[in-house]
């Protein structure tokens, strides 16, 4: 693992869509980084690099060149994802609700649907004494 970080975004966004807009083009600006610094060593992993997003609004916005009276508040510069794409650096692809693991921290999930998400993350019930 070259890159790994988390800290939060410094604009308030309008709408989980706008939010996962702009964490995409920080991706998008961060695996161009560990591209050029792939070029300066003799390593290669091929593009585009797949990347999962699980906001389908997202993802659209990103896709469609098209320009939408929804999304012009988003800077200029979030819109380096489309560009990523168009250069073929990236390929985004939507995750399913189902599949996402992080859910069982940030959202109340039904039963089963945690216990699927504990065990994938080989999290088991302990065994208490009464």
């Amino acid at each position: 693992m070259v890159a790994w970080k988390s800290k939060k975004q410094t604009i308030v966004s309008s709408s989980s869509s706008e939010a996962e807009y702009h964490a995409l083009a920080s991706l998008a600006c961060e695996l161009q980084w560990i591209q050029y610094l792939l070029q300066d060593l003799p390593f290669s992993i091929p593009i585009p690099y797949t990347t999962f997003c699980d906001n389908n609004s997202a993802i659209h916005i990103s896709k469609n060149p098209t320009f939408h009276e929804r999304i012009k508040h988003i800077e200029l510069d979030c819109h380096i994802i489309r560009q990523k794409l168009v250069d073929g650096l990236i390929h985004l692809t939507n995750v399913p609700s189902r599949s996402q693991l992080d859910d069982m921290f940030t959202k109340s999930l039904h039963p089963s649907t945690f216990r699927v998400a504990t065990s994938k993350l080989g999290i088991y019930k302990s065994s208490c004494p009464p």
